[in-house]
């Protein structure tokens, strides 16, 4: 995990028993740490997020929701490696073929709005971005072909929309988020997609946030 993960996160995985190696995200490659322990210590590497499996069990999201609602003419959901949108993105349009998909991600990490425009697969630097579930440099190998087919939109909303959703869901609707969870709802709060008369299902993903920095966030300055 990186080093400047969320405490809370750090100390829910050891809480269930797992070994955690932290690495610096700025220095080192995620892959390369991956790839030297799998070796030295016999490990079967499953990825994070470009992975059919981990695609598919993350599509199974959209599955329940269109059980729950099985007119929606929208889904948005965030994307930082992809395995979710590609996942949920699969699902809903087996479901229901006419269904418009958008994928959210931060202005300052938006290496799927870039790769989308481009055409191919860009990596950037190590963004800086409050959601830290979309701190990836490059779309997945396996996920940019499912969502490029299958997703209409990348769509980009800034750190200070991401707050001030995080805010409004926790003091209004009583939804404790991280971040990255606040990401697809913060892209219909600021009607970054524009969907008038629409039955929009949103993907709220994450709530994994530190005490002290949800503290930080709420509070007035």
């Amino acid at each position: 995990m990186p080093h400047d993960a969320p405490t809370s996160k750090l100390a829910a995985t050891r809480s269930y028993g797992a070994h955690v190696v932290l690495y610096n995200r700025q220095t080192e490659d995620r892959a390369d740490v991956s790839d030297r322990l799998a070796l030295e210590q016999g490990l079967t590497f499953v990825h994070p997020y470009d992975h059919p499996h981990i695609m598919a069990g993350q599509g199974t999201a959209a599955i329940e929701l269109l059980e729950d609602v099985p007119d929606l003419d929208i889904l948005i959901a965030p994307v930082g490696g992809g395995g979710l949108l590609s996942g949920c993105a699969t699902a809903a349009k087996a479901l229901k073929p006419a269904i418009r998909i958008f994928g959210v991600e931060t202005e300052t990490s938006n290496d799927w709005q870039q790769s989308f425009k481009k055409g191919e697969r860009v990596k950037i630097p190590p963004p800086d971005t409050i959601a830290d579930g979309m701190r990836t440099q490059q779309p997945g190998a396996l996920t940019f072909p499912v969502i490029r087919e299958k997703v209409e939109e990348i769509l980009l909303v800034s750190d200070a929309q991401v707050i001030e959703t995080l805010k409004f869901m926790l003091l209004r609707m009583k939804i404790l988020v991280e971040p990255t969870g606040a990401v697809a709802p913060a892209a219909l709060f600021h009607q970054a997609v524009s969907a008038p008369g629409s039955k929009v299902g949103v993907i709220i993903s994450g709530g994994n946030i530190d005490a002290g920095l949800l503290a930080q966030l709420i509070l007035p300055g």
